[in-house]
């Protein structure tokens, strides 16, 4: 699976221009921008041991605080006050003019499910940037094409393959989650693409090329989907 950056780039900005809406293009780009920022600055200095780092955050202020709020009644307005009030008062350089109202609803729409589905829109643009990159890598080991992969909400699996066309489909909820577990879910399905069942020959697959693969799926099924069972 070739990739251009260009063609990145454009797959970024359609996911993220889903649940535009009526909402001018310049002031959606804003609230996206907000939540890559958190998301590189959690990255950079969130558990940083410098003695003065650039930008400080302060506890309960962080990317993953912030996806910990998703399907809270109160998304927006807690978004607004326990993260981005927190980090303009720990850094004197931020001011309330740099951040978007994550709970205006001239902009967001009424209701808790319309702010869910914004973060669930930054969720998709979150993933992909790391899912190509982890296509292509596999890709070479397993020898495979993927000729397209989906991201979407899925109540039971955290994804499944179509290995006639070539598709894989991920759970979005994998944002969530450490990005070992993330990688596992990508080899799986990709590894289906050479073997569509739970065979030996689709065990001995995995074996080869991804030696840990029981630890990573024993670690999803304690979390928060249905477990995966299928025989050895």
């Amino acid at each position: 699976m070739t990739l251009k950056k260009s063609d990145l780039y454009s797959s970024l900005w359609a996911s993220c221009d889903e649940l535009r809406g009526g909402m001018d293009a310049s002031q959606y780009k804003d609230y996206v921008l907000f939540m890559l920022f958190i998301k590189y600055i959690s990255d950079k200095y969130g558990d940083s041991d410098d003695f003065a780092p650039p930008v400080t955050i302060p506890p309960g202020a962080s990317f993953k605080d912030m996806v910990a709020l998703k399907g809270d009644s109160d998304i927006g307005n807690k978004i607004n006050t326990q993260v981005i009030q927190p980090l303009i008062d720990a850094n004197s350089r931020l001011a309330r003019s740099d951040f978007p109202d994550f709970n205006d609803p001239n902009k967001l729409g009424e209701g808790a499910a319309k702010r869910a589905d914004v973060i669930h829109e930054w969720h998709k643009t979150l993933l992909h940037e790391a899912v190509p990159l982890l296509i292509q890598k596999w890709e070479r080991k397993l020898k495979v094409d993927v000729r397209c992969y989906f991201l979407q909400r899925m109540k039971t699996k955290w994804g499944s393959c179509n290995h006639r066309a070539g598709h894989i489909r991920l759970n979005t909820e994998l944002v969530k989650k450490p990005k070992d577990l993330l990688e596992y879910v990508i080899v799986h399905e990709m590894a289906h693409l050479i073997e569509p069942t739970h065979s030996d020959r689709f065990i001995a697959v995995l074996q080869e090329h991804y030696p840990t693969w029981r630890e990573a799926r024993a670690e999803l099924n304690e979390l928060t989907l249905a477990a995966e069972v299928w025989n050895e």
